[in-house]
C-alpha cells in the first residue's frame, strides 16, 4: 500500500480532496490532505508575508509529521508550485508526483510567470486596499470571506520563483492530468508540454477545474494507477 500526500490550490483548503481521500483510503492506502498556512482551516495564520517557502515549508513538515518515508505526492493548480518546491528537497523519497489541473514551474519560474495579463492585473489591483493579500480570482467587488473554505491568498507567494536542486529529478514516474471542460485553458501549455514528453504518463479529463469533484472517479483511477 501507498502513501499519498494530496496540497490544494489557492484561496481554498484540504476539503477540496474529501471525495479523493475517501477513495483512496477505501483502496487500502494511507492518505494526508495538507493544509497551507493562512488557508482553508488555517484562514487565522494568514499574513501579506506568506512566501512561497513558506508553503513548501508547511508540505515538508506535515510530511514528517504523518510519518511518511515514501509517497506519491499530488498539487492541484497553485498546489503545482508548492509540490515542485517539495520536490527540490525530498525529491528522493518520492514514488510518483501528479499535477492535477496545476502549475507546472520551470526553474527559476514563479506562478506570475506563468500566467498572463489579466490575472497579473487582478493580482495588482486588489492591492488597493488590502496590501500583499489576493480576493480569489474572478470573485465580484463584494467578496466575502467563507470561514474555513475560501479566503484571501498571500501575494508573495505567487512572485517567489521555484529553484532546482536537482533532487527533483529522482523522482521516477511524473504525470500530468488536464481538465479539458473550461475556459480559459491556463493550463493548457502544461498538458501539452507534457503530453509531447515520454517522461510523462498524460491524462486529460472532461471536467472544469476542480477535478477532484467534478470528476472523483477518473480522479482516483489515475491517482491508483501511481501506485501500481
Amino acid at each position: 500500500m501507498a502513501n499519498y500526500v494530496l496540497v490544494h490550490g489557492a484561496w481554498a483548503g484540504n476539503f477540496r480532496y474529501d471525495r479523493t481521500v475517501a477513495d483512496l483510503e477505501a483502496a487500502g492506502h494511507s492518505v494526508f490532505a495538507a493544509t497551507l498556512t493562512g488557508l482553508g482551516t488555517r484562514q487565522d495564520e494568514l499574513h501579506p508575508c506568506i512566501t512561497l517557502t513558506d508553503h513548501v515549508d508547511t508540505v515538508c513538515d506535515q510530511i514528517e509529521a504523518a510519518g511518511f518515508d515514501r509517497f506519491i505526492l499530488v498539487g492541484h493548480s497553485y498546489g503545482g508550485m508548492v509540490v515542485t518546491g517539495v520536490a527540490t528537497r525530498l525529491g528522493s523519497r518520492i514514488d510518483a508526483i501528479c499535477y492535477l489541473d496545476a502549475f507546472l514551474p520551470e526553474d527559476g519560474q514563479s506562478l506570475w510567470d506563468l500566467t498572463d495579463e489579466t490575472a497579473h492585473n487582478w493580482y495588482i489591483d486588489k492591492q488597493k486596499f488590502r496590501p500583499g493579500l489576493i480576493d480569489p480570482l474572478g470573485s465580484d467587488e463584494n467578496f466575502q470571506v467563507e470561514p474555513g473554505i475560501r479566503g484571501y491568498h498571500p501575494l508573495l507567494t505567487l512572485l517567489e520563483a521555484v529553484q532546482f536542486t536537482g533532487e527533483e529529478a529522482k523522482i521516477p514516474r511524473r504525470a500530468y492530468v488536464l481538465a479539458t471542460g473550461k475556459e480559459p485553458r491556463t493550463f493548457l501549455p502544461f498538458g501539452k508540454r507534457t503530453k509531447a514528453d515520454p517522461a510523462w504518463e498524460y491524462h486529460e479529463v472532461k471536467s472544469a477545474h476542480q477535478v477532484m469533484s467534478q470528476a472523483p472517479e477518473e480522479t482516483a483511477r489515475i491517482l491508483l494507477g501511481l501506485a501500481e
